[in-house]
C-alpha cells in the first residue's frame, strides 16, 4: 500500500455536505498491511497488548468479570477462543468476557483526544477473532493498530460534547472493535464498511451508570468488543450495514455530539499513528486524576514528608482542574472504593498522605457509610478545595491539566501543576516501567513464572505463527482458592 494523507474535503460526492470518512475510514483499514506500519508502531503494539493482559488477568478474579464470565457460559459451549483466565468460549463471547475484565481495575490505557480506553474493547476483539481464525502474531498486530486507528479517530470527531453523556469506551470503541475483527478477516473495503455500518448502529455506553457506581463501567468495552466482533463476523457473510454510518443526516455523529470534525478521521490518516498516542496508566484510578496525583506525589517527595506527615503540614489543599474531568471526579467523600476511584479529592490526599495510589489505596476494608476511615484521610478531606479552572477546561481534551494549592501550616503556600500525567506520550515511561506494572498485577495473582513467561511471549509476539497457540500459553487458568 501506497501511505498517503488521506483528503479531509476533497473526494465529495454529489448531494453529501461532507467527505465520505465512513467509506475513507474502511478503504484504508482494508488496504493497510502489516509491512506498512513503522517499527516505533509496532512496538507500540505490542506494549499495548501487554498492558492489556495484565488488566485483563488481574480484572479477571473480581466479581464483574466472574459474573460476565457465568453469562457467557450460558451463551452455549464453544471452543473458538481463550476466556481469561482459562476457559473456552466463542470468538464473540471471549471478547466479551475479556472486555469487561480488562476495564475493571482501572489501569488499563487511555487517550487524551477520544477520552477512550482503547485496549479494553479493541484488543479482545482482535485477540478472539485472532484465535479463532489461526492467525499469526503479525495479523494481531496489524489489527490492533487499526482497531486503534478507528476507535481513536471516532472518538476525537465527536469529542468534547460527546463526552457529556456518552462514554466513548462503550460507543467510538465499538468502531475500533469492529475494524480489528475485520482485520483479522481481511474484509475488502465494501465488506469493512458493512462493519462499521453495523458496528454504529450498535454503538452505545451512556454515563449514567457513574450515578450509581455500578458494574455497566465495565460492561461497555466488553459490548463494544462483542459488537465489534459480531459486525465484522456479519459482514463478511454479506450482511450491509449503513454507508454513511458516521457523516450520514441520522448518524453517529449528529446523533451524539453537539459538534463534530469530521477532518478527524482522516486527518494524516496513514502517516500519524493514534496507537502513539497511548498514554498507560500507573494509577487504579480514574485517569482524570493522575495529573493532580503525579503532582501530589512529586511535591511530597520535595518536601520529603514521611507516611501520614501532610494531615500536619497541610493547612488547605486546593485543587484546580478542567470541567469535564471534574465532572466524573467530583465525588468530595467517597463511601466505597468505587466512589474513590472517581474522587479526584480522595485521589490527591492518598498521594500525599502515603506517596502512593495503587489498588490497596481502595481496599473496602478502607470505607464506611461515613467516607474513608483513616482519620488522616478523613480530615485532609475537609481542608480540600476541588475548582473548575476555564483557563484549564480550554487546553481539554488535548491536555489534562492540574494545579495545587497547598497552605502549610506555618503559612507558607505552595503551588504546582502539570498539563499531563507520566505514562502519556509527552510524559513517557520506558517500556520496562511497564512490564513492572504487569508483573505487579500478574504475579501475585497467578505465580512469578507466569508472568515472565508472558513477557516474554509478547516481546516475541511479531514472530508468532499462531496466536491459537499463544492463547493457551498464555491462559493461566484459575488460581488455587479462585472461583472461576
Amino acid at each position: 500500500m501506497t501511505q498517503q494523507v488521506m483528503p479531509g474535503v476533497a473526494g465529495l460526492e454529489a448531494g453529501l455536505t461532507e467527505p465520505p470518512v465512513s467509506r475513507l475510514l474502511a478503504e484504508f483499514a482494508a488496504a493497510t498491511t502489516y509491512d506498512d506500519l513503522p517499527a516505533g508502531v509496532v512496538a507500540g503494539a505490542r506494549l499495548a497488548v501487554l498492558d492489556w493482559l495484565g488488566s485483563t488477568l488481574a480484572g479477571a478474579l473480581e466479581p464483574p468479570a466472574r459474573s460476565a464470565r457465568r453469562v457467557v457460559r450460558g451463551l452455549g459451549s464453544s471452543d473458538e477462543a481463550t476466556l481469561f483466565p482459562g476457559e473456552r468460549a466463542s470468538a464473540a463471547g471471549a471478547a466479551l468476557g475479556n472486555g469487561v475484565a480488562a476495564h475493571i481495575l482501572e489501569l488499563d490505557d487511555v487517550h487524551k483526544g477520544s477520552t477512550m480506553h482503547a485496549a479494553a474493547s479493541t484488543i479482545p476483539a482482535a485477540v478472539a477473532v485472532a484465535e479463532r481464525e489461526r492467525a499469526d502474531g503479525r495479523a494481531l498486530l496489524l489489527a490492533v493498530v487499526l482497531g486503534y486507528e478507528a476507535g481513536l479517530r471516532v472518538g476525537e470527531a465527536v469529542n468534547p460534547s460527546h463526552y457529556r453523556y456518552w462514554h466513548p469506551t462503550g460507543t467510538a470503541a465499538t468502531f475500533g472493535a469492529a475494524v480489528a475483527a475485520g482485520a483479522i478477516l481481511r474484509l475488502d473495503a465494501a465488506a469493512m464498511g458493512d462493519a462499521l455500518g453495523s458496528a454504529g448502529t450498535q454503538a452505545a455506553g451512556l454515563w449514567e451508570f457513574n450515578a450509581d457506581g455500578a458494574m455497566s463501567k465495565h460492561l461497555h468495552p466488553g459490548k463494544a468488543a462483542f459488537n465489534g466482533v459480531l459486525a465484522a463476523d456479519l459482514a463478511r457473510l454479506g450482511f450491509t450495514g449503513a454507508t454513511r454510518i458516521l457523516e450520514g443526516e441520522r448518524g453517529f455523529f449528529r446523533a451524539t455530539s453537539a459538534a463534530h470534525d469530521g477532518g478527524r478521521i482522516t486527518d494524516g490518516l496513514g502517516e500519524t499513528w493514534k496507537i502513539g498516542e497511548n498514554c498507560y496508566k500507573l494509577h487504579a484510578c480514574c485517569g482524570h486524576t493522575h495529573t493532580a496525583i503525579d503532582t501530589a506525589l512529586d511535591l511530597r517527595a520535595r518536601r520529603g514528608w514521611a507516611d501520614g506527615e501532610a494531615v500536619r503540614q497541610v493547612a488547605e489543599l486546593r485543587i484546580a482542574t478542567y470541567g469535564p474531568g471534574y465532572e466524573i471526579v467530583r465525588e468530595p467523600r467517597p463511601r466505597t472504593p468505587y466512589q474513590a476511584k472517581f474522587s479526584l479529592a480522595y485521589c490527591v490526599a492518598v498521594a500525599l498522605l502515603e506517596g502512593r495510589v495503587g489498588l490497596g489505596q481502595f481496599d473496602a476494608a478502607r470505607f464506611d457509610a461515613d467516607g474513608p476511615r483513616d482519620p488522616a484521610i478523613a480530615t485532609l478531606l475537609e481542608r480540600t478545595r476541588v475548582e473548575v479552572d476555564p483557563a484549564l477546561t480550554a487546553l481539554y481534551p488535548g491536555r489534562w491539566p492540574a494545579r495545587l494549592r497547598l497552605q502549610l501550616a506555618g503559612g507558607a503556600v505552595v503551588e504546582d501543576g502539570s498539563d499531563y500525567p507520566r505514562g502519556n506520550p509527552e510524559h513517557p515511561v520506558p517500556p520496562a516501567d511497564l512490564e513492572e506494572k504487569f508483573r505487579g498485577l500478574v504475579a501475585p495473582r497467578y505465580g512469578a513464572e507466569v508472568a515472565e513467561r508472558a513477557i516474554a511471549t509478547v516481546r516475541d509476539l511479531d514472530r508468532c505463527p499462531d496466536v491459537a497457540v499463544l492463547c493457551r500459553e498464555l491462559a493461566p487458568g484459575v488460581p488455587d482458592g479462585g472461583e472461576g
